[in-house]
């Protein structure tokens, strides 16, 4: 064998390790989001409760409007009974961070429990007491901060400026507000938005340029026009609380879930 073939031989060697490396490397890689979310939706640890709302709640479309990929850090305000948890948990689970930020007194022994249930998918869930402990995630960094059907209780608790204020100050410059919550029509007289459990739109998008937020979107994914938004109890008269019990609840089933505006807002990088 000439000079020339041994030092071909050995390269080759040498280069032989390369592969099982790089094949290593890439099966570490974050997946693909939109892959992610629809894995994560389809999670068989979902409680199948849960997942027949999928189709009033469209979480793949929502989570892919609002840019929510696996290494993320996301924070959801008032996760409540973990519909959402569901998803988002094992979604940032291996690659990512899920803060749960849930109101102090609101639930907040309940949703404990919730976590405890099924530790091998929630062990990693960083439960956080608003507004007691939000001082524990540091300011500026977190990439979204997502809160569902929780805007009108702020607004009719008057907490809507001081909770703003903290997804602000939570949130890195670029990052994304992410709101879905009942819709009220422009039209409506705006003193049912304390009463009813439904918002305008304009109302919203004020309160989030207040703390300093840019609107940056919105999507009809959660759109239902079917829901009239004049119901004698509000929100509550259709599912799934169904306020009027058997009382012409299959008229309510058949309007399914309330009509949602889903907006996207964003932190100005300066």
């Amino acid at each position: 064998m000439n000079r020339l073939a041994r030092a071909a031989l050995l390269l080759t060697g040498l280069a032989l390790p390369a592969l099982p490396i790089a094949a290593q490397h890439a099966h570490h890689q974050a997946p693909n989001p939109a892959s992610a979310i629809a894995a994560a939706v389809a999670a068989p640890s979902r409680t199948p409760d849960n997942s027949v709302r999928d189709r009033y709640r469209h979480p793949a479309q929502t989570l892919g409007f609002f840019g929510i990929t696996p290494t993320q850090t996301v924070v959801e305000y008032a996760p409540g009974g973990g519909w959402y948890t569901e998803i988002l948990a094992p979604l940032l689970r291996d690659h990512g961070t899920f803060y749960a930020l849930q109101p102090t007194g609101r639930g907040l022994d309940g949703y404990k429990g919730f976590l405890a249930a099924k530790p091998a998918i929630y062990d990693k869930v960083k439960l956080i007491a608003f507004p007691d402990d939000t001082a524990t995630i540091p300011a500026g960094s977190v990439d979204t901060v997502l809160t569902f059907r929780n805007i009108h209780n702020m607004v009719m608790g008057g907490t809507e400026a001081a909770t703003f204020k903290a997804f602000y100050a939570m949130l890195e410059p670029g990052g994304t507000l992410g709101i879905v919550d009942h819709r009220l029509p422009e039209s409506r007289d705006s003193a049912l938005e304390k009463t009813s459990g439904y918002l305008k739109v304009s109302t919203v998008r004020r309160i989030a340029q207040a703390a300093g937020f840019e609107f940056a979107g919105a999507s009809e994914v959660n759109a239902n026009p079917k829901d009239t938004a004049d119901w004698e109890k509000g929100v509550w008269t259709l599912p799934p609380t169904l306020r009027n019990g058997e009382v012409d609840k299959a008229k309510y089933l058949a309007v399914g879930e309330s009509d949602r505006m889903t907006l996207k807002f964003r932190k100005p990088l300066k």
